[in-house]
């Protein structure tokens, strides 16, 4: 289990100052980058979106942040996060917190063992000199840094 939050991030499961048209292309390189650092098959991508285009926007929890996610399957192979941070942001419909610049995906094995994940999120997510830290970093290191 990851002690911190940056050691929720695989090699491979960052991506900074993407360029998207709109949320489901940010979604599919979130998704990518989970597929990529060896949390998820391809298609539980897939079902990030499904899941957005059945329920709404409920993914965008915080002004300008995303945490797109599934439920557990067969095709998450081990809990993890990956994040995009966006050149230009995105709207997903979520009139209180779009545009989104910054877009997590978590894949989760079960419906428990990634709550201490949750829980250190959220610690980022509550800390706006956090948020702002990933919002101007123009490296992976400098996301890395932010992330802890």
């Amino acid at each position: 289990m990851a002690t911190t939050l940056g050691q929720a991030f695989g090699s491979g499961s960052i991506q900074v100052k993407a360029d998207v048209a709109h949320w489901r292309a940010a979604l599919r390189l979130g998704g990518d980058l989970l597929v990529n650092s060896g949390c998820t098959l391809p298609g539980y991508t897939e079902q990030m979106i499904q899941a957005v285009e059945e329920l709404g926007p409920y993914i965008v929890i915080a002004p300008g942040l995303a945490l797109a996610h599934a439920r557990p399957s067969e095709l998450v192979l081990k809990t993890g996060l990956s994040l995009v941070t966006l050149r230009q942001p995105v709207e997903f419909g979520n009139t209180q917190n779009d545009p989104v610049s910054l877009v997590f995906a978590l894949s989760a094995v079960d419906h428990d063992s990634h709550i201490d994940l949750l829980q250190l999120f959220a610690g980022l997510a509550s800390d706006q000199k956090n948020v702002n830290s990933l919002l101007t970093g123009d490296s992976i290191e400098a996301i890395r840094l932010a992330l802890g």
